[in-house]
């Protein structure tokens, strides 16, 4: 399905209501509003697989410059508001974007951006770059001749810090016609159709709020959009629309787990039938927790940008196997030895592959495309898990110690490069320490060339260091010195040390994450 059938056979339904304001853009305005964008389009020359980025704050008209992406055969990238300007404008270059739509709120960053690309403003003014509405309202409302579909182009950080984008083929039908495998499995899996009140409370441009809601949208349903996430406002909203499924990560559910009784009690979740968590395994605490407030409408998933393969674990699978993130919903999962080549047994921990059809490359960089492909054509995340006698699967670690704050993917490789070039710093180490709300939180673990440097006026140093490329989510949160780091004599540096550190401390001390 596409949101310009729903356009069709219900005009006025709302595809989206604004959370906090009750703003609601209907599905004959997003068809409007989606065609007025694919024509500015081909207005400006691009074709099928060229590509646009958005840096935008959640509102309604973000689905209309996405949907008309897609209607227009474009390749769309959505690009984090809080990054610093030398990482959107190493995406910019890296994406091959020939326009950019930013939000008048992030003014001050969008000044700074060093692209001469195309350039406009939602929202307000930014000095000197169009109003993207005032454009939209002069080109016409009727679909473009040459539609075609288009799909996302995401980036995720690797292992270099660079950002990498996740690329798959663009589709060849029609973007009316083009089958979505989400679609498939929000309907058969999370129980999603016209009929579902979807909340969607993180920001737009991560994978999972833009396709979710995207396939809400595909679907018929309506999308409860918050433009940002507050505990007590997500219950709110899920009471004031009567929200019936919902897109978390387990920060969300800690956060308003921690809200006082009372205000918990004060609102009426009953209406809620899927609550989605992904992101990160969820503390099973805080899952039994949720599940003993809100009853068994949990619904986890695990998977990637790259949508090389979904586990699934309903409320009542995670229940009879705590920790699970669930079982392959489309293709197979296989825990491999880390040659990449030979399967390990239920029980042993090893690299998660999955075998599916679905096809991506990590955009201009070949070799780490090659390294995440086995020579079965089995694909990898870099997670490391194990599968139990009934095929569940349990994550035990996370991308080469990659940290996941908040929900958010934080790879330590970038922010040691950058800390690594103070004149005070000899060598650096960062790794993900247990934090109550965010799961985990930022630790450098810093070797002075001075320990006479080991100060809290440095740390406020390297703190401002750091904030000159760094985004505000990969700023350290704790810095600790020592003498020197664990590095084999050929160079090699046991990072499981330091961080296993930090959980052994945590845990003797009864802090958990």
């Amino acid at each position: 399905m596409h949101p310009s059938v729903h356009a069709q056979t219900h005009p006025d339904k709302p595809a989206v209501i604004v959370a906090e304001t009750g703003e609601t853009l209907s599905y004959a305005e997003l068809d409007a509003l989606s065609n007025r964008a694919a024509q500015l389009f081909r207005a400006r020359g691009l074709g099928h697989e060229d590509v646009v980025a958005f840096m935008l704050d959640n509102t309604p008209r973000y689905y209309g410059l996405t949907w008309g992406a897609q209607r227009a055969g474009l390749r769309y990238v959505c690009i984090s508001s809080r990054l610093t300007q030398d990482e959107t404008d190493y995406i910019l270059e890296n994406s091959g974007a020939k326009l950019l739509v930013v939000s008048a709120s992030l003014a001050p960053a969008a000044l700074e951006l060093e692209t001469t690309i195309a350039r406009f403003s939602m929202g307000g003014e930014i000095a000197g770059w169009p109003a993207i509405e005032e454009v939209l309202a002069a080109m016409p409302s009727e679909r473009i001749a040459d539609e075609r579909a288009g799909v996302d182009m995401l980036y995720s950080s690797g292992t270099t810090g660079r950002p990498k984008g996740v690329k798959v083929p663009l589709p060849e039908e029609r973007a009316i016609d083009a089958p979505n495998s989400l679609v498939m499995l929000a309907a058969a899996a999370f129980g999603i159709g016209p009929d579902s009140i979807y909340l969607s409370p993180a920001p737009l441009y991560h994978a999972a709020p833009l396709r979710w809601s995207m396939t809400i949208h595909r679907l018929g349903g309506t999308v409860v959009l918050m433009k940002k996430f507050d505990p007590e406002g997500a219950l709110a909203a899920i009471e004031t629309y009567r929200c019936n499924s919902a897109q978390f990560v387990p920060t969300h559910f800690v956060r308003m787990l921690k809200l006082p009784e009372a205000v918990r009690a004060k609102y009426d979740v009953s209406s809620m039938k899927g609550a989605i968590h992904a992101a990160a395994p969820c503390p099973v605490p805080v899952k039994q927790a949720m599940i003993d407030w809100w009853g068994p409408v949990l619904l986890e998933y695990y998977a990637g940008s790259e949508g090389n393969g979904m586990t699934f674990a309903s409320s009542a699978d995670w229940l009879a196997h705590k920790g699970t993130v669930g079982r392959p919903l489309n293709g197979a999962v296989h825990i491999m030895a880390e040659d990449k080549e030979s399967e390990l047994p239920a029980g042993e921990e090893g690299i998660v592959f999955f075998e599916s059809e679905n096809v991506f490359e990590y955009h201009d960089d070949p070799e780490k495309t090659a390294a995440s492909r086995n020579s079965r054509g089995w694909t990898t995340l870099g997670d490391v898990g194990k599968v139990d006698a009934d095929g569940f699967l349990y994550l035990t670690d996370r991308k080469s110690f990659m940290i996941i704050s908040g929900g958010v993917n934080i790879y330590p490789q970038e922010i040691e490069n950058h800390l690594v070039t103070h004149p005070k710093v000899a060598d650096v180490a960062v790794v993900g320490g247990p934090h109550e709300e965010m799961g985990e939180e930022v630790i450098a673990v810093i070797q002075l060339s001075d320990m006479a440097d080991a100060t809290d006026a440095f740390r406020d140093e390297l703190v401002a260091f750091a904030r000159q490329k760094l985004s505000g989510i990969k700023i350290p949160r704790r810095i600790d010195f020592v003498e020197a780091l664990p590095r084999h004599d050929t160079g090699k540096l046991y990072k499981r040390l330091l961080r296993d550190k930090y959980w052994e401390k945590a845990k003797a001390e009864g802090v958990s994450a």
